[in-house]
């Protein structure tokens, strides 16, 4: 019983090890079936979300865009957002989720910084090992849009002392909100289930602003009926980051997927082909300095 059971095990721990490799596909491979599998996020406007059992989203187009320059057919992996990036990236591009071993070719939206991408866990390893990041496609921060009929300017964050902002739960800007400035716009701060729900609360006078990711918030301001609505042009103090790269990623065995890719999006971005896609959904769109510093 004890030999069977070891057989067993090994039989097992075996299969677990070849389905967690076996979806992973070099760039020949993908070349080779005519098909590259992409993963994006689930309702995430304006990059990635579905509309009519249409994929919609900057995002969705920057893959076709990528998937046409390869001579490939795209398919999408639709990824819901778990507790930090390093679960998206294990779950979603290198080992697969238990429920679900199969993986994506690439992904998109994916912190493009150096020292994240060589960061290290308490015994020294490396914690991206599995991951190749690179080709930073936009640089994103943080933005407030304003009714105007109720605040005169977004100059400082002190303004919001005495006026009602939105966030969304769980965010950055309402961990930010809360505390900053010892805690002086805790009370002013309204928490909603979603940025497009704020926005909706603004739009019906409930509050006077929102704050959110501002491809996110120029998007959604394009969408609103008045011309009253504005993006503030203010710092956040003590918030640390202002900007950040966004980029892709793929697993390290196939990095020459990820030099193929690259040189398609640094294509995209130099001919203002990337530029369109974001001006397509009403998004404000930033160069990487990575590509600026190229240019200049």
């Amino acid at each position: 019983m004890k030999s069977k059971f070891y057989s067993f095990f090994l039989w097992l721990s075996c299969c677990s090890l070849l389905c967690s490799t076996a979806f992973a596909r070099s760039y020949d491979d993908i070349i080779e079936s005519n098909e590259i599998t992409v993963a994006v996020y689930s309702d995430f406007i304006p990059f990635s979300y579905q509309e009519n059992g249409q994929a919609k989203g900057i995002d969705v187009e920057v893959a076709k865009h990528i998937a046409k320059q390869l001579g490939v057919s795209l398919r999408f992996r639709w990824v819901t957002a778990d507790e930090n990036v390093e679960d998206d990236l294990r779950n979603n591009l290198w080992k697969g989720h238990y429920l679900k071993r199969s993986v994506a070719d690439l992904m998109l939206r994916v912190p493009y910084d150096k020292k994240y991408s060589e960061l290290r866990d308490d015994i020294g390893e490396r914690v991206h090992e599995q991951v190749h990041m690179f080709a930073p496609y936009h640089t994103e921060s943080w933005k407030i849009v304003f009714n105007t009929k109720k605040i005169d300017d977004v100059s400082t964050m002190a303004v919001f002392q005495y006026h009602d902002i939105g966030v969304e739960v769980d965010s950055i800007p309402q961990f930010y909100l809360l505390s900053v400035f010892n805690g002086r716009m805790r009370n002013r701060t309204k928490q909603f289930p979603s940025l497009a729900s704020a926005i909706s609360a603004m739009a019906e006078q409930k509050i006077d602003a929102v704050m959110g990711l501002r491809s996110q918030v120029s998007h959604y301001q394009q969408q609103l009926e008045s011309p009253t609505y504005q993006l503030a042009s203010n710092a956040f103090p003590m918030l640390g980051k202002q900007q950040w790269d966004i980029g892709m990623a793929v697993k390290s065995d196939y990095r020459q997927l990820g030099y193929a890719v690259a040189d398609i999006v640094e294509a995209m971005i130099s001919q203002g082909q990337m530029k369109k896609i974001f001006e397509q959904y009403n998004a404000v769109y930033q160069i990487p300095n990575l590509y600026a510093v190229n240019e200049a």
